[in-house]
């Protein structure tokens, strides 16, 4: 399953903080259209790197398909980042 949103909350206390959703979903629609340019780049690099291309395709989307349920928590000092991929 591909990610769909992300939420990016921002915390600081001197200030409300903020909380916003990031639609995931929308990325494919430049993603599908670039796609052919994308492939091309990614044939030259492991073409460059004598990578086999079909390993090189199946580990980006492993780990694209592995993104959802990762959260990440930065506290420096008072100020608090999380991020979450649902």
């Amino acid at each position: 399953m591909t990610p769909n949103l992300a939420l990016v909350e921002v915390r600081n206390p001197y200030w409300r903080g903020l909380r916003l959703w990031i639609p995931l979903f929308l990325l494919w629609i430049p993603v599908l259209l670039l796609s052919p340019l994308i492939l091309l780049v990614l044939l030259a690099v492991c073409i460059a790197g004598q990578i086999n291309p079909f390993r090189a395709i199946a580990v980006f989307w492993a780990i694209l398909c592995s993104l959802p349920g990762t959260h990440v928590h930065v506290c420096a000092q008072q100020n608090r980042v999380t991020v979450q991929i649902l």
